[in-house]
């Protein structure tokens, strides 16, 4: 149930992906995307959520750009719709 919460909080939301594994980095290697995994630890009852950023272009340069095209009143995703280099 939790991924589902996450999955609908996160629906409009273009660079945010939940996923249903847990990601690795070298999924977002080259883009913009935010990978999410949330979990339960089946032993403490505590979520865990898990993410993944490329951070040169999710972290740095591309998170320039998204907030420039937010300041600007451009789509949010002008310039970074990119596809990962890892396919």
């Amino acid at each position: 149930r939790v991924r589902e919460v996450y999955q609908e909080y996160y629906a409009g939301h273009p660079f945010v992906v939940v996923t249903p594994e847990p990601p690795q980095t070298k999924q977002t290697l080259g883009n913009n995307q935010c990978l999410v995994y949330p979990t339960v630890d089946r032993r403490t009852g505590r979520l865990i959520v898990i993410s993944c950023i490329d951070n040169l272009v999710k972290g740095a340069a591309g998170q320039a750009v998204q907030n420039m095209n937010l300041m600007c009143g451009w789509p949010e995703e002008t310039a970074l719709g990119a596809l990962a280099v890892y396919p």
